[in-house]
This record gives structure tokens, sequence and C-alpha cells, in this order.
């Protein structure tokens, strides 16, 4: 897979005016160390933000840029950091990055931790200037071994600047930051799941409220952000609220730009930055380069294993949060896959369940019981054992495991692209049940709900 932000036969030249997230990128694709990101305009941002910015103004900045959470669900960032307690009498406060991408077919993060892991630290660094937090956290998804190794040199590097620990830039700041590999659990890319995780305990989630805002990391006030999220601070810092808002197409609501991708059986799967509001055409064709001779575009996702399939039609919604939404599913990370025309649908979801039931955290019955029942009867649909009224039992399962239904967004996100695979390619369904006069044991048949 390409880990690179150049456009097709790398027509579009990145430059800090248009690709603020990669355009310090090498060529050659090595990690850009301390030295050539300092050359590279490197840690100004964070030296404005010390000198020139009050903590407040910085929180007010990353508001007015419209920056939103980077990780899928899209929440505003500066909303977010002004939860946080005003208090100054609360001393001890955290910052944490959820590196631990574990969405399917997601793979953002990891290249901005492995090639920039500095735009990371120095995001962080930035935040933690507005959040008033001393110590801060990257949870790493534990297989990311060489991100961990990068991140763990850049740290030391900062470390050695004077850009981490005690009284940063002579400021009288202190931010002590640490990489801490998770054991690998796709619940920890929940929030509260990967507080609880960094503690010791098992990732499951938290009931909210109260949120981590009051009550985070070993009970203090703890922000969450994405890595993604975060990379983009330290450009707003230095650019502005006007500049980082007008690289947006026309249309978009929301600002700057989006690491997006492709990924399936298509000429040139890869990742880009490109601003909000470029289409889902332009991303599948102009960079993808469209499916690979002999295959045909039959479905796709914009974002994760997590997100609605959509049909070739659907290509010229917007990728941004509402244009994603005016087609009926989310943009959740940006990231798409392209299914052709030699998949079957029911084998794809029935793989799709299985992932999502074994990362079940089990606390909830909807989730823990409602997700390895679909998987039995996709299994059975696969294998042509499917029953009359299967169907209707999925769909049924697909509303009792909806946004609302559930402690926390995993089975939501499990039963979205269940749901739409249902609606568009039902016959493929239908192929999998055995005629009504079949004999079937009555303890074998499924209980039909939600009619």
């Amino acid at each position: 897979m390409t880990l690179t932000s150049f456009g097709p036969a790398n027509r579009i030249k990145r430059s800090a005016e248009t690709h603020p997230l990669t355009w310090r990128l090498r060529d050659d694709g090595e990690a850009v160390w301390l030295d050539e990101y300092q050359a590279k305009n490197g840690y100004a941002a964070a030296r404005k933000a010390f000198a020139d910015m009050a903590q407040d103004d910085i929180v007010q900045t990353v508001k007015d840029a419209g920056l939103k959470g980077r990780g899928g669900a899209g929440f505003p960032t500066g909303v977010k950091w002004g939860l946080m307690p005003k208090d100054e009498s609360i001393n001890i406060r955290y910052l944490l990055c959820n590196a631990d991408e574990m969405e399917p077919n997601t793979w953002k993060d990891r290249m901005l931790m492995e090639q920039l892991p500095h735009l990371l630290i120095e995001g962080m660094l930035i935040s933690a200037r507005a959040l008033k937090t001393y110590r801060g956290y990257i949870f790493l998804r534990g297989e990311y071994t060489t991100a961990a190794k990068h991140l763990n040199r850049a740290v030391e590097e900062a470390k050695a600047a004077g850009l981490l620990g005690k009284n940063i830039l002579g400021s009288g700041f202190d931010f002590e930051l640490f990489v801490h590999t998770g054991a690998g659990r796709y619940i920890c890319g929940e929030e509260t799941a990967l507080i609880n995780s960094l503690e010791g305990r098992r990732a499951n989630p938290r009931s909210k409220p109260p949120f981590p805002a009051a009550v985070g990391v070993w009970g203090k006030p703890t922000c969450v952000n994405n890595v993604e999220t975060l990379c983009n601070v330290p450009a707003i810092i230095a650019d502005g609220v006007d500049w980082y808002k007008s690289l947006a197409r026309e249309g978009s609501e929301d600002m700057g730009t989006k690491l997006m991708g492709f990924s399936g059986k298509v000429k040139n799967p890869g990742l880009w930055e490109l601003p909000f509001g470029v289409t889902g055409r332009e991303l599948f064709e102009d960079y993808a380069g469209g499916m690979r001779d002999g295959y045909k575009l039959k479905a796709w996702q914009p974002g994760g294993a997590g997100t609605g399939f959509l049909l070739p039609e659907h290509l010229d919604a917007q990728m941004y949060a509402g244009g994603i939404a005016k087609v009926g599913t989310r943009m959740g990370t940006g990231l798409a896959m392209a299914v052709d025309d030699s998949v079957n649908m029911v084998s794809l979801l029935r793989n799709m369940e299985q992932f999502f039931a074994r990362e079940s955290c089990g606390f909830c019955t909807p989730c823990r019981d409602g997700l390895p029942w679909s998987v039995k009867l996709l299994m059975a649909i696969e294998e042509g054992r499917g029953q009359q009224g299967d169907i209707e039992t999925l769909l049924g399962l697909v509303g009792f495991l909806g946004p609302g239904k559930t402690f926390c967004a995993h089975a939501p996100g499990a039963v979205e692209p269940l749901g739409s695979a249902i609606k568009y390619f039902r016959p493929e369904f239908e192929a999998g049940i055995a005629p009504a006069s079949a004999a079937v044991p009555p303890l074998a048949r499924p209980i039909v709900i939600g009619a």
C-alpha cells in the first residue's frame, strides 16, 4: 500500500500553503527527524503559541478555524477543548492522543507517526499549552512497531532540544510525553475504553456523563484527540484561521484538508492529503486511478468498515461529513474501500461482522449477543442454509443495534454496513435462503424480531 500524499503521476506539488499535513514529507518515505523538521519551519508554531498567545487564545483560534476530530466522529475540537475545567487549582490534567487506529481499511495515522513524528509532538505540545495539561500519552496500536520506534526517538530528540520536559522554551510550562503501546483491541478507539486500558483496566467504555474533560484518566480532567486532529494544530496556529478555512472546497461545511485514500482492486491504492469537498469520483478516478483492468466497481465505503456501502452513482458526493450524509452514510475516517464485481456481499458482510463481534467488549447485551447472532445468520445464508425470515431478522438486528440502543457506538458502526448491503444487494442475500418447503428442525429456526 502506498503511503503518500502525491497526486496522480505526482502532478500536484505539495506546499505549506496547500498541504499543511504532508508538505514536509520526504520523497524517499524516510522519517523527518528534528533537524530537518526545524529546517522546514517545524516548532515555529509552538514558539509562537508560547511567546505570543494566551492559552485561551489558542483554544479560541482552534475553535474559530472549525477544526473537527479526524478519528471518525467529527466533533469540533475547539468545543471539546473548551469543556476542560477553567479552575486553575486543578493542576493535574492529561492530554491523550488516540493512535489506536484499528478501523479496518484505515492507515492514515500510521503514515503521520512513521514519517512525521515531530508534527504530532508539536501538535500535542501546543495543545497541552492551551489545555494546561502537564502530561501526555500517545496511546498507540501495539502492532505499529515502526511508529512506536520513531515516536520514541522523536520524543527523546524533543527533550534534548528543550521542547519537552521542564520549563519548555523558558516559559515555565512543563509537559512530559510518553508513548504507550496498547494490547490491541478495536474498542480502544472509543476514548473512555482507551482511558480504562491506559489505567490497566479492561477496555470497556465508561458511562457518560461524567465526560473525560471532568473525570478522565486516573479521575483527572482529560482531553482525548486523534493523531490527525492534533497534527492540524501547528498549521492553524502558524498561518491563521482564514487561511485554514480557505483550504476547503466550496460547499464543504468542514474546514481544512483531510487525509483520504482508496483501497481495494484500484489501480493506484494510496493515501493523499486533499481539501474537504472533493468528490468521491475525483478520489476514485483521478487519484486511485479507477478499477484495475478486468474489474468493475460494485460498491464502496467512504471511510472504514464501520460506514455504510454506497453505489457507483454516489461517487459524485462531496467528501465531507454533510456531503456523505446526503447519500445516506458517514464520512468516517475518509479512507474509502472499493468493492469489485467479483465479491459476494454476503461473504463480505459475514467477514466484517465476525470482526466486529470478536472486538465487542461484551458489556451490553445488544452488542454482545446481537453481533454473534448476525454472524450465524450470515454464515447460514452464505452456505445456502438460510431460512425464511432470516433477512428480516438481520434487519431487525440493524434496528436494535442502531444509534442510541447500545452503550457505545461500536454496534451502530458494526451494523451500518449490514443494513446498507441488504438495502442495495438484497437479491444476493435472498439467493442463500432455502425454499420454504425445506424441512427445518424447530429449534434451528431464528426468532424474527423487529417487524
